[in-house]
């Protein structure tokens, strides 16, 4: 088949109308997927702050969608933590686990509440926090410092295809994809709304960002094998699906 026919078959709703044939462990009754990567033994783990507490610029949603642009240049000036924990509130906050511990409601939308993805973090500026490579923990509403390294911005420029800005941001979200969390419930049915669950994850990042005069840039061109190796993840059951790098409008 024509790979460009493929790819359309892939966003049609057609395959949908024969869900119901389809025998997904879930219907198995196999155990479902945990919500969330558990953090690697050892690694140091930092609370955020209450997101209830943080106090952001009254903004109307209609100014923050009138105002929305993608960014590709950065102030200097460093994020502060309770920023960074809105930006992490806003795109995977975790309201409540729902269905014996099944699927969780969370501050964006997620076919069948799968809720995908992990986000890893590179931080370059954020006060309070050492330069390095973090995952949020969304469940615990924590972050895990996986490790220190002065060459991630080169590292992400490079995966991401010598995009220099994405290098320059206070921080770069990049999310990762675990494709069972979906499959589980939707099989063969879920790379499709894979897809537009990662929509609105950024999405939610740049209207968060209208809030703390913040910008970014959804970044879907990069290097898979290398952003891959960048975030620690195997490729195969967990691999990078979108990049974002934020920072304080030029």
């Amino acid at each position: 088949m024509d790979p460009i026919e493929n790819g359309r078959r892939l966003l049609k709703a057609t395959a949908w109308a024969r869900a119901h044939e389809i025998e997904t462990d879930q219907k198995r009754g196999l155990p479902h997927p945990p919500l969330q990567k558990p953090a690697p033994e050892g690694v140091p783990l930092i609370d955020l702050p209450d997101p209830k507490t943080i106090q952001v610029s009254p903004v109307s949603v209609a100014d923050a969608i009138g105002r929305r642009r993608s960014h590709r240049r950065f102030a200097p000036d460093p994020l502060s933590l309770e920023e960074l924990t809105f930006l992490l509130w806003a795109t995977q906050g975790v309201q409540r686990v729902v269905r014996d511990g099944v699927a969780s409601l969370r501050t964006v939308p997620s076919a069948g509440a799968r809720h995908p993805f992990e986000t890893s973090l590179i931080v370059n500026r954020v006060t309070g926090l050492e330069p390095g490579l973090y995952r949020y923990l969304a469940l615990d509403h924590a972050l895990a410092f996986l490790r220190a390294d002065q060459g991630l911005p080169a590292q992400v420029v490079e995966g991401c295809l010598g995009q220099e800005f994405v290098g320059q941001g206070a921080v770069v979200f990049a999310w990762t994809v675990v494709p069972y969390r979906t499959e589980w419930r939707y099989s063969t049915f879920s790379h499709k709304v894979i897809a537009i669950d990662a929509g609105h994850v950024c999405q939610n990042l740049y209207l968060a960002c209208e809030a703390i005069g913040a910008g970014t840039c959804g970044v879907g061109a990069y290097h898979q094998e290398k952003m891959d190796a960048l975030l620690g993840v195997d490729g195969e059951d967990e691999f990078t699906i979108y990049v974002a790098p934020v920072g304080r409008v030029k």
